[in-house]
């Protein structure tokens, strides 16, 4: 289930970059005092009184200007606003109201969307500049005021926010599996959605970027509907010289999150880069099934055990998600297309896997018999109780006696004996550890 998405929109430097890093806790984006600094859009996950949602921090829109980076900074701010469930506006107190926030209200009003409005760098709400209550005449609603930097009433702004916000259970739940295509450009992600619905809808070029958005693609495959996601190729930022590039970025991160499994491409002659370790880690941290497809297997000469080899190199450069089945395609030359599917399904499959308590208990038990839990000063790890709590991935609550005592070696050593008994191939599998006087919430 995809998380709803907050976009914090406005005019350059009227501080949301600030704000952006201030609610997740996180310097993520870049804050300086120079208009159109951030020319990236921010995408993090964060959540507020229980409520989680995925937040997007844009670049400034800057609605009649003809230089082309403030162009297609506004072209991608409007992009984060055609996603968005609830909008952040955010403008400048100590400006006012300006012609561009004029403009900017003007094309939020038309979306439909519910726009929180928020008047920055306001220090003290108790004596408001004359200025702010210009704002009123934006038409968007109540202005809260707000100080950025020192995060004043943001207690007030996160409940506004997730008031707004579509419920988990109000949220559209789709039978179809959505599958998206990530990896670095040029891999033959497009090639690969074309061979997959036979049919040449997504344009396919040499020329590494040509898909700049993520494109979705309904399909049926033995029987059953499915939606292909195909991705802009996710570039090293040394890499992205146009900014449309770096903002395809964030929406092929956005379609790793709202996708169950998500297919790796991997160029054979390329091998594994460092860029593709950095895609491969978006998908593992978001908890998505994982299929590596190592295209262009038709360009690889050939030995022994070729494949093995090449098998294992892949996984050692993956080393933190070994789960992951691997299949060698050649897109061009038709070889294990339709693999990807099967291994797709039984992937999704495997990340939905619900364990009875029953046998679950029998099996952590087992393996303690095996392999005592560690100690430290004399105190050992005791599990007292084990409950699957969640799935996509599936989520695991151990109840233990102390938490500090359960080391990352051990915990490994239950995740694969996990795996050796269910087939959780394809998927991360997590662990909470939670003391006795817990309870699952």
């Amino acid at each position: 289930m995809s998380k709803p998405i907050v976009a914090v929109v406005g005019r350059p430097n009227v501080g949301k970059s600030t704000f952006f890093n201030k609610m997740i806790g996180k310097r993520l984006a870049i804050v300086e005092d120079t208009p159109g600094v951030t020319r990236d859009r921010i995408y993090a996950e964060t959540e507020w009184s229980g409520v989680e949602f995925a937040l997007i921090d844009t670049g400034g829109i800057e609605p009649s200007s003809s230089d082309i980076i403030l162009s297609k900074m506004r072209e991608q701010a409007e992009i984060a606003i055609d996603m968005a469930d609830v909008i952040v506006f955010m403008v400048d107190g100590r400006d006012g109201v300006t012609t561009a926030d004029t403009e900017v209200a003007d094309m939020l009003r038309r979306t439909g969307k519910k726009v929180i409005l928020l008047v920055n760098k306001i220090d003290n709400p108790v004596n408001l500049p004359d200025t702010f209550y210009d704002f009123y005449e934006l038409g968007i609603g109540t202005p809260i005021p707000v100080s950025a930097a020192n995060k004043l009433n943001f207690g007030d702004v996160l409940d506004e926010i997730v008031a707004d916000l579509p419920k988990t259970s109000e949220m559209e739940e789709d039978d179809k599996i959505n599958i998206a295509i990530i990896g670095k450009p040029n891999a033959g992600k497009s090639s690969l959605v074309n061979a997959l619905i036979k049919e040449n809808r997504v344009i396919v070029s040499p020329i590494a970027g040509t898909t700049r958005d993520s494109i979705d693609t309904p399909f049926t495959w033995n029987g059953e509907e499915y939606n292909l996601i195909d991705t802009a190729g996710i570039r090293r930022k040394s890499k992205v010289y146009e900014d449309i590039e770096k903002f395809s970025v964030v929406r092929a991160i956005a379609a790793i999150e709202r996708s169950d499994v998500a297919v790796l491409m991997i160029d054979a002659v390329d091998g594994v880069t460092e860029q593709d370790k950095k895609i491969a880690g978006l998908a593992h941290e978001a908890g998505k099934g994982i299929v590596i497809c190592v295209n262009k297997w038709d360009l690889i000469e050939k030995e022994t055990n070729t494949m093995n080899k090449f098998r294992k190199k892949v996984q050692n450069e993956l080393v933190f998600m070994t789960y992951a089945p691997i299949i060698f395609t050649s897109i061009t030359e038709n070889i294990r297309i339709e693999q990807v599917m099967t291994e797709a399904r039984r992937v999704a499959e495997n990340c939905r896997r619900r364990i009875p308590t029953g046998p679950l208990n029998s099996l952590i038990a087992d393996a303690m018999m095996m392999k005592q839990p560690p100690a430290d000063k004399g105190k050992r790890l005791k599990i007292y109780y084990v409950s699957q709590i969640g799935d996509r991935p599936p989520l695991f609550s151990f109840q233990v006696n102390k938490r500090e005592l359960m080391h990352f070696s051990y915990a490994r050593y239950l995740e694969n004996r996990l795996r050796e008994s269910f087939d959780f191939e394809g998927t991360s599998i997590k662990f909470v550890f939670r003391e006795k006087k817990e309870k699952d919430q």
